[in-house]
C-alpha cells in the first residue's frame, strides 16, 4: 500500500513538472497580427524574424511580393505583419512578350508600377480598371499616327487598326457606293502611310439650250433689188439636255449626254427679198462731166460686212440694200463728200463715205463681196475729179 502511494506521488510530480514547462514555453511566444493576402490572423510565435514566421506558416515568398516590415525584421510582440503575394501576368506589347509578377490590384496600377511605355492613344485590353488575377493576359497595342484624307480634308489620326477597313470603321467614316479608297480596304494600315477616301457622286444635270430658228426667204418684185423686208421675225425654240455628271470631291471629272428633250418648237423667220431693179442714185454716169483735176492715190477695198462696218455710208447710202453701188471712202479734206470721180480700174463713182484710216491721198473702194475686195487688194491708182 505504501509503495503504491509512492508511485502515485512520483507520477503526479512528473505530470506537474511537464505542465509547468509547457506553460513556460507558451508564455515566451510573441503575439503577432499577420495579414496574408488581405486575410487577418493573430498568431503566437517563437520565430525570430519576419522571414522565419513566413516559413513557419509555409508561405513561399518571391522578391516581387509585398512584405511589411522587411523579411529580416526582428519579431516583436504585437507586431503587425502584412504579406501580399505577387501574381503572374502575361504582357504582350507590340512584338514583345513577357510575364510580370505584380502585387498591383488593377491593370492601371500594374502599368504605373512597371512604368510601361503607354500613351493615351494606345489600345489596352482588358480595361484599366480590371482587377488583377493570376495568369491574366494584358495586351497593349501601340498607336501610331497617319494622315487621313476624306473628301479633300486632311487630318492627323492616331490608330492601332490592322486593316484600312477596320481603321475607317473606328474613325466613323462611312463609305458610299461609288467612293474610292486608297490603299485598298483589305490592306494593313502602316505607319506614315496616308489613307485617302475620294468621295464620288453621280448626278444628273439638266441644261436648257435655245434652238435657233431657220430663215426662210421669199422673192418680192415690189421691193427694190438688194433690199429686204422681214415678214415674220422668228422665234427661238427650247430644248433640255440631260447629262450624267461624275463628281470627285465635288469637282466635275466627266459629263455624258443621256438624252435631249425638245420643250418648245422654234418659229421660222420669213424675209422678203426685193427683185425690182431701179436706177442707183449713188452710181455716176459719164454724162457731160469734165475732169477738174487728176492725181494718184493709194487704194484699198472694203465691203458692207467688214468688221466695224454698219452697212450705211457717211452720206446715208445703204450699201447692203444697194450692193451694186459705186462708192469710195475718202478724206473729205482732199476730196469733198458727194464729189463725182473716176477711179482707174474701178470706174465712175461717188465720194460717199469716210474711214478712220483714210487720210490724205488714200481711198477705199466699195465691193459687194469679200472675194472682189480681196482681188482688188492694195494698189496705187489714178483718180479723176469730175465737175
Amino acid at each position: 500500500m505504501l509503495k503504491n502511494k509512492f508511485v502515485l506521488s512520483a507520477t503526479s510530480l512528473l505530470v506537474l513538472g511537464t505542465g509547468t514547462a509547457f506553460g513556460t514555453y507558451e508564455m515566451t511566444k510573441e503575439t503577432v497580427l499577420l495579414t496574408v493576402n488581405g486575410k487577418e490572423e493573430r498568431v503566437r510565435t517563437h520565430a525570430e524574424t519576419v522571414n522565419d514566421l513566413l516559413e513557419e506558416r509555409d508561405i513561399d515568398t518571391r522578391k516581387e511580393d509585398d512584405i511589411l516590415p522587411s523579411v529580416d525584421q526582428k519579431i516583436k510582440d504585437n507586431m503587425e505583419i502584412t504579406y501580399k503575394a505577387a501574381k503572374p501576368i502575361k504582357v504582350a506589347m507590340g512584338d514583345e512578350r513577357r510575364t510580370i509578377w505584380t502585387t498591383a490590384d488593377t491593370v492601371k496600377e500594374l502599368i504605373q508600377q512597371e512604368n510601361l511605355d503607354v500613351t493615351e492613344h494606345d489600345q489596352i485590353k482588358p480595361a484599366l480598371d480590371t482587377v488583377i488575377e493570376s495568369d491574366l493576359s494584358l495586351t497593349i497595342d501601340k498607336a501610331f499616327q497617319i494622315t487621313l484624307n476624306v473628301g479633300g480634308e486632311k487630318q492627323q489620326v492616331w490608330t492601332t487598326s490592322t486593316t484600312v477597313a477596320d481603321f475607317l470603321k473606328n474613325q466613323n467614316v462611312t463609305l458610299n457606293e461609288l467612293d474610292k479608297v486608297e490603299p485598298a480596304l483589305t490592306e494593313e494600315v502602316a505607319e506614315k502611310r496616308d489613307i485617302t477616301v475620294t468621295r464620288v457622286e453621280k448626278v444628273t444635270d439638266v441644261v436648257e439650250e435655245p434652238i435657233a430658228f431657220d430663215v426662210v426667204t421669199k422673192k418680192d418684185n415690189n421691193i427694190e433689188k438688194g433690199s429686204q423686208k422681214v415678214l415674220e421675225s422668228g422665234k427661238e425654240g427650247k430644248q433640255e439636255k440631260h447629262f450624267e455628271v461624275i463628281l470627285e470631291n465635288g469637282k466635275e471629272i466627266s459629263r455624258k449626254l443621256l438624252k435631249t428633250e425638245k420643250i418648245q418648237e422654234s418659229e421660222d423667220r420669213v424675209v422678203a427679198l426685193g427683185t425690182k431693179v431701179v436706177q442707183q442714185t449713188s452710181t455716176v454716169s459719164r454724162g457731160n462731166d469734165s475732169v477738174a483735176r487728176e492725181f494718184y492715190v493709194t487704194s484699198t477695198a472694203y465691203t458692207a460686212s467688214c468688221n466695224g462696218c454698219s452697212g450705211t455710208t457717211a452720206t446715208g447710202i445703204n450699201l447692203r440694200a444697194n450692193p451694186n453701188a459705186k462708192v469710195i471712202a475718202v478724206d473729205p479734206n482732199v476730196i469733198p463728200l458727194g464729189t463725182k470721180v473716176y477711179v482707174e480700174g474701178y470706174g465712175y463713182a461717188v465720194a460717199g463715205d469716210t474711214g478712220s484710216a483714210i487720210k490724205g491721198n488714200k481711198i477705199d473702194v466699195f465691193f459687194p463681196s469679200k472675194s472682189a475686195a480681196y482681188r482688188w487688194g492694195s494698189k496705187r491708182v489714178k483718180i479723176k475729179i469730175l465737175e
